[in-house]
């Protein structure tokens, strides 16, 4: 976890911010054209990212 924050912290420089870019992530795959994906594929990528979301608003920083 240590690291994790380290490298959160380098290169967005909070766990807020990368949270912040995460969130921006699941609205743009709502702009998505039909049929790009199949529909599971898509719920697996928004419940990775908002997982990891979670996690980093849970992150001090």
């Amino acid at each position: 976890m240590a690291q994790l924050n380290a490298w959160i912290t380098d290169t967005y420089g909070s766990p807020a911010i990368l949270a912040h870019y995460l969130d921006l992530a699941v609205e743009m795959l709502f702009y998505l054209e039909k049929d790009s994906f199949e529909q599971i594929e898509l719920q697996n990528v928004v419940t990775a990212l908002k997982g990891v979301e979670r996690v980093m608003r849970k992150v001090p920083g």
